[in-house]
């Protein structure tokens, strides 16, 4: 190698880390920089995640450009084959996903338990108590699950405003809203089951109001984007259980589609995180997890990605502040906790399932 070759080599090399260094955010750590350096060298990160890879763009083009010397290797999955890739590829001790990020909060977390490596972000200080685990999973997003609607086949004063008046809409129009009700399949969708749980637990009457949305029959799927397809174009009419996030991101240019934020609870989703104890990019992880949780990822989730933020400190009305201000006391965050944990028990989980066929006549 000539000497011009290796001062050039020299030069970008310091040039990637002085760039890095004065993008820090202030507050962290003073030897953070070693962290940097040694994700710089790694190269990259490997990120599996439920999250659309449209979504995350913005996300991953502002990681690469503050670490430019860092490529995000990111694989989009839905929660369940998300969740079975990487337990398999654990079992067999080959490469994997250096990070998860997952919206079925369940079955992250469950992974967490048995993977996640400790890692106390410097970003602690700034998200709330319920949204982070032992130093090993985080909370990463604030997102009401909402319903979603046909605007040309549901008049405005019908649209339904809270679960009881969903399922008094349903039940009275039967004919209207025969296969034209759809939500997820809780049992080809981590995230479905999840969210159907969280709804037992909020509401006492829960399984007797899934009934009377049955009425009509359901028409179940795995994917938000199924939903909001099928309820745009007509197919079906109106949809339970939409992340807010992609109904919020869709409606803004197809004027087809309508959304209703329940008011007598709306629970809240956060994506779940945490770096991989076999992690052969550990620090690049750790570079990844703090920028997704950091003031400067988070503004970009919330006002790029249309996804809200975790944060109360970001500016616009997507964040935690500004959803309080829209939905007060009916939020319901759900917590990164062991209660999640509950209903992934192999019998408590079928005998779930099974009374929720019943209610849904599935």
């Amino acid at each position: 190698m000539s000497n011009t070759s290796r001062f050039s080599l020299m030069t970008a090399a310091v040039l990637m880390s002085a760039s890095a260094m004065s993008a820090l955010p202030q507050g962290y750590p003073a030897d953070y920089q070693k962290i940097v350096d040694a994700a710089t060298k790694e190269g990259k990160v490997v990120v599996y995640s439920t999250t659309d890879t449209k979504a995350a763009g913005p996300l991953i083009q502002g990681f690469e450009a503050t670490y430019p010397g860092i490529k995000v290797e990111y694989n989009d999955m839905n929660s369940t084959e998300l969740y079975n890739r990487y337990i398999s590829e654990q079992a067999a001790g080959g490469t994997s996903g250096d990070v998860i990020w997952s919206s079925s909060m369940d079955t992250a977390l469950k992974l967490a338990v048995d993977y996640a490596q400790e890692y106390k972000s410097p970003e602690q200080g700034q998200l709330p108590k319920w949204a982070m685990w032992k130093d090993k999973a985080y909370g990463t997003t604030y997102e009401p699950v909402v319903f979603i609607y046909n605007k040309r086949e549901i008049p405005a004063g019908e649209v339904p405003d809270s679960h009881a008046a969903l399922a008094k809409l349903i039940a009275s129009q039967t004919d209207k809203f025969s296969k034209k009700v759809t939500t997820y399949d809780i049992e080809k969708s981590g995230l479905g089951f999840m969210l159907s749980v969280q709804d037992a637990k909020a509401d006492p009457n829960y399984f007797h109001t899934l009934a009377d949305i049955a009425k009509g029959g359901l028409a179940v799927q795995s994917s938000t984007g199924t939903m909001m397809e099928r309820v745009s174009s007509g197919e079906n009419l109106i949809g339970f259980n939409i992340l807010g996030s992609y109904a919020e991101a869709r409606a803004k240019t197809d004027p087809s589609l309508g959304i209703s934020y329940p008011k007598d609870y709306t629970l809240v989703l956060s994506r779940v995180s945490f770096i991989s104890q076999q992690a052969q990019n550990s620090n690049a992880a750790k570079l990844w997890l703090d920028y997704v949780l950091s003031e400067k990822g988070q503004s970009i989730l919330a006002n790029q990605a249309d996804i809200p933020s975790i944060r109360h400190d970001i500016d616009g009305k997507n964040d935690i502040d500004g959803m309080t201000k829209m939905l007060g006391k009916a939020l319901k965050p759900i917590p990164v906790d062991d209660s999640l944990l509950e209903y992934l028990q192999p019998k408590k989980r079928l005998e779930y399932i099974k009374q929720w066929r019943t209610a849904a006549a599935k």
